[in-house]
């Protein structure tokens, strides 16, 4: 083995041990970093590691997310999981393998080339021998760092890489006992939390007495300046009690709710921080526009809507914290935990527990952020803090509503030869430890609050932008002027919502590009193909279009719709072209949805599949339903009644299909679909009724509105 350069993930946390182990009884121990929020992610890493290692996938027994005992890899976010972990895994398998190999050939004295390995066990010129990973691993010490330069198994040997496994995670879940909300360690005590009704508001006083009689059971309130919490043995007298301190709370002073908050256009009334990107001209373009093309598009706030509110659990025993929690990244939670509570990050063991629905940065932080303080003040005790519903919908951060804006100036054949954008958006980035800040709700309301992050920051062009994400068109255009502008302190708290900002701007601008080929007299599949080099770009266009039957699409404004849209997810993820079929009357019918994407190597087909077409049904109940409403009493939308998201029967049928090669590097899916669903839905719109909807959620008042212009 030589030194060869090694993935990045690996790079940061190179001893192998970390990664893999040998247990008793045949079992083979994978660490991570990443963890499971729904997607399949560990069942598709046990798949790598087993095929490095040619064992079975069924010895695999997976540890995800605990700090200080699995690698810090950061937050399991931006469809990485698979690129990330998923090649640091890879090359420390095919190590660990080539290692135990070498060890093998010594001890029966012959070439390591006469070696081979069948489930654990060393064959010699195809013959098995006595040696396997459990007899060696007592001699051979993983406690060493990655050298790389292993030759990695090529895709035509691949046995368990690209077969549809089924998911690790699902028994549990699917017999009650596979998420955080089913734990219930010895002695615990449920909690609520009493949010502030406005951001800044001071609790002035609480009647303890009138919330004991009320809960009707054992009751403790604990309170730690603006911060408060009832706590009981029995969770249904703790939400007794939660009700009873929501009436006997006064509060006084906070930020004022005005109505016209959740309007995407009021952040251009607000204070923002400009940042001015060019993006190098794809095209040759010459001479001056003949005419100017204007449009406006936005997206409204976004709840989480996970299907299960946030818990965490917690308990200090004087020395030492430990948390339980459906975080995306345990490790950076830690970090913050340690500076709220003022602890060494040492004693503090974040682990975590699945939870029903994620979708970036919902309340799971907080809610363990609740519990660790709870504990704190509680010594020896399990507490175990659940969020409600309206905490939900209310109190966890949001995705960040957007405006975007763009202009071309068109030659004389309708091409653009000049191109500006302008996004204006809230930040998409302020979990836990990013920007160096605590980012956490409760520590907002402590007697010496966290100081907030100042100045503002977005997720950064290393991460894949927050903002930004997908600002740059991949068509042959010019240069790209782009401006972004952070507003710095919009009504609601933003952070990480599925996708980020490529939802906005995807819609934007494959909407854009829908126009400008109505303008040009041209179909919008012909005008995107040319305008777009790329060629595994063009390749999901067209097997799109043939997945659709697109030459079959009527003519615009009958009430049935077809709209196409393709983007590169960060412009260096998947690539994802989709079809959408609608029906418009009243209200807007999504009737299909084909998806071609090339995601390079597939590790699991099946559970990929599942990601675009999760992506794709999300994605829709965005566009067409969902926006966070602000009234003069703060958030309007408390339940589903008020925050309504797509239901079962309104799903439509999705088809999807697969055109990478096995020998290209792997693609996150993940967040792949959302954009172009968004957009190819809004096309699909503007083809039944003849007239575009460029504000999202498509509404009836929104279409109503078009169709009066």
């Amino acid at each position: 083995m030589s030194g060869a350069v090694l993935p990045k993930n690996l790079a940061e946390n190179p001893r192998l041990d970390r990664w893999i182990g040998f247990e008793p009884g045949g079992r083979v121990r994978l660490g991570t970093g990443k963890v499971e929020l729904g997607q399949g992610v560990l069942t598709a890493l046990v798949q790598i590691a087993a095929e490095e290692l040619r064992v079975r996938p069924e010895r695999v027994r997976v540890v995800s997310g605990e700090t200080g005992v699995t690698p810090e890899e950061g937050f399991t976010a931006g469809s990485q999981s698979i690129e990330a972990s998923g090649a640091a895994i890879r090359a420390a398998a095919a190590e660990v393998r080539a290692i135990f190999v070498e060890q093998a050939a010594l001890r029966l004295n012959c070439a390591r080339d006469a070696l081979s390995v069948e489930d654990g066990r060393f064959l010699q010129d195809g013959a098995a021998t006595a040696l396997d990973y459990w007899a060696l691993a007592p001699g051979v010490d993983l406690k060493r760092e990655a050298c790389g330069g292993v030759k990695l198994t090529a895709p035509e040997r691949f046995r368990v890489i690209g077969r549809s496994l089924p998911r690790l995670d699902l028994p549990a879940k699917v017999f009650g006992s596979g998420f955080i909300h089913d734990l219930r360690p010895e002695g615990l005590v449920h909690a609520r939390v009493l949010r502030r009704p406005r951001r800044g508001a001071h609790l002035e006083a609480l009647d303890e007495a009138a919330i004991g009689r009320a809960a009707g059971g054992v009751v403790e309130v604990v309170r730690l300046g603006d911060f408060a919490a009832v706590l009981a043995p029995q969770e249904g007298t703790a939400e007794r009690a939660l009700e009873a301190a929501q009436r006997h709370a006064r509060w006084s002073g906070g930020e004022v709710w005005r109505e016209g908050q959740s309007e995407p256009t009021h952040l251009l009334s607000l204070e923002a921080k400009e940042e001015v990107r060019e993006f190098p001209r794809r095209a040759d373009v010459g001479g001056q526009a003949v005419r100017r093309f204007r449009a406006r598009y936005t997206r409204s706030y976004l709840a989480h809507g996970s299907i299960a509110p946030s818990v965490g659990l917690a308990h200090w025993d004087g020395r030492e914290l430990e948390v339980l929690t459906h975080s995306q990244g345990v490790g950076m939670l830690r970090g913050a935990l340690a500076k709220v509570l003022g602890l060494d990050p040492a004693a503090i063991s974040v682990k975590h527990r699945q939870g029903a629905g994620c979708y970036g940065h919902n309340g799971a932080d907080d809610a363990a952020a609740d519990a660790a303080l709870l504990a704190h003040a509680c010594p020896g005790r399990w507490v175990r803090v659940q969020w409600t519903r309206a905490d939900e919908l209310t109190a966890a951060p949001v995705g960040s509503a957007m405006v975007v804006d763009l202009e071309a100036g068109l030659d004389t054949r309708g091409r653009p030869i000049e191109w500006r954008m302008d996004v204006y958006s809230g930040t998409h980035g302020q979990r836990p430890g990013h920007n160096g800040a605590v980012n956490l709700l409760a520590a907002e309301a402590l007697p010496e609050p966290a100081p907030a992050p100042a100045p503002v920051a977005d997720v950064p062009e290393a991460a894949g932008f927050g903002g930004l994400r997908n600002a740059m068109a991949l068509y042959d255009l010019p240069t790209q002027r782009v401006t972004h502008h952070l507003v710095l302190r919009p009504p609601l708290r933003t952070s990480s919502m599925r996708g980020l900002g490529a939802h906005g701007n995807v819609f934007a601008l494959e909407s854009f590009m829908d126009e400008l080929a109505a303008a040009a007299g041209e179909d919008p599949l012909v005008w995107r193909l040319s305008m777009l080099s790329e060629p595994r770009g063009r390749r999901v266009l067209e097997r799109v279009a043939e997945m659709a039957d697109w030459a079959r699409r009527p003519a615009g404004g009958s009430g049935e719709g077809w709209g196409i849209a393709f983007s590169r997810y960060k412009n260096r993820a998947a690539y994802t072209a989709v079809v959408a079929n609608v029906l418009v009357d009243e209200s807007v019918h999504l009737r299909q949805v084909w998806c071609a994407v090339d995601a390079g190597l597939v590790i699991n087909p099946d559970g990929a599949a599942n990601q675009i077409e999760g992506g794709v049904i999300q994605a829709a109940s965005w566009t067409l339903k969902e926006e966070v409403r602000i009234g003069a009493e703060g958030v309007i939308g408390v339940d589903w009644e008020r925050y309504p998201i797509l239901r079962f029967p309104e799903v439509p049928e999705v088809a999807v299909a697969f055109v990478g090669e096995a020998g290209d590097p792997p693609l996150g899916i993940g967040e792949a679909a959302l954009g172009p669903t968004a957009a190819a839905i809004g096309n699909a719109v503007a083809h039944a009724l003849g007239a575009r909807v460029r504000g999202m959620p498509l509404t009836r008042e929104k279409i109503m509105a078009a169709l009066i212009r």
